[in-house]
């Protein structure tokens, strides 16, 4: 079981560090962050009514998604500033909902115990994800520099947004029980951040980005057992480190 749940944390962060990648490219690295917020209103609600966190989580995470993809159409305002707008009602309205220890499960992650329905879900859930972005980054590529030629390459720009959608709620869903709420965003933002300093090709931004994520989810969850800490606030503070360490690496040959 320990085997299964390593390998659910790593499919985790390899899925965080892929999607990721398009996040920053997008420039949507706070409006993501917030994003992951969203999952809160659907955890307090399945904390009052005793199912399962993730599952309440991922539900208000799709209800989420759904809405900023129509609002985004309907009004044509940016997605970060729809983002914004849902983020906060979530928040008041999570909030409202989890107290106490059960707030801060929430919002920091709390590993605990994995059911093997969640590990198999879980391991699904990551490769779908990998696998689209995978598939579809030349199409994401394309819908990112501009919308109007991936129309007139026959690709359907709205469908392949809420895709990109989707999965990023999927990622944030799979990352829930490891950093919750408040920390999932930046282990989705940090890794890519790092990668896109670093690499000097897109296959490049993609392998660095998911080595980080692996690097700090793996490291964290070792280093928070043996200290008796927080899972999730080790994960970032180590995925931030590496992070400060590449802007190092690429001043030392400029510097000669």
């Amino acid at each position: 079981m320990q085997a299964a749940a390593l390998a659910l944390s790593v499919g985790m962060a390899v899925a965080a560090g892929l999607v990721g990648c398009f996040a920053v490219m997008r420039r949507m690295s706070l409006a993501s962050d917030a994003m992951s917020h969203v999952a809160l209103p659907g955890i307090g609600i399945a904390l009052v009514f005793h199912f399962h966190p993730v599952i309440g989580g991922f539900a208000a995470l799709v209800v989420g998604t759904l809405l900023v993809w129509d609002l985004e159409r309907r009004t044509q305002i940016s997605t970060e500033t729809v983002i914004g707008v849902v983020f906060s009602l979530a928040l008041a309205v999570g909030s409202m909902l989890a107290t106490g220890d059960e707030l801060v499960d929430a919002l920091l992650g709390a590993p605990g115990t994995l059911g093997s329905w969640e590990l198999a879900l879980g391991l699904v859930g990551a490769a779908a994800v990998s696998v689209f972005v995978l598939t579809q980054r030349n199409r994401l590529v394309l819908a990112l520099v501009s919308a109007d030629i991936a129309r007139t390459s026959g690709i359907r720009v709205a469908r392949l947004e809420l895709a990109y959608l989707i999965a990023f709620a999927v990622t944030v869903a799979l990352g829930l029980r490891y950093l919750g709420v408040l920390l999932m965003g930046s282990l989705i933002i940090i890794p890519a951040a790092t990668a896109k300093y670093l690499a000097r090709s897109l296959d490049g931004m993609f392998a660095i980005a998911a080595v980080v994520a692996v690097t700090s989810t793996v490291a964290g969850e070792l280093v928070a057992a043996s200290v008796h800490r927080a899972t999730g606030p080790v994960i970032i503070a180590i995925a931030a480190a590496l992070f400060f360490a590449s802007l190092a690496l690429r001043r030392q040959p400029a510097s000669r």
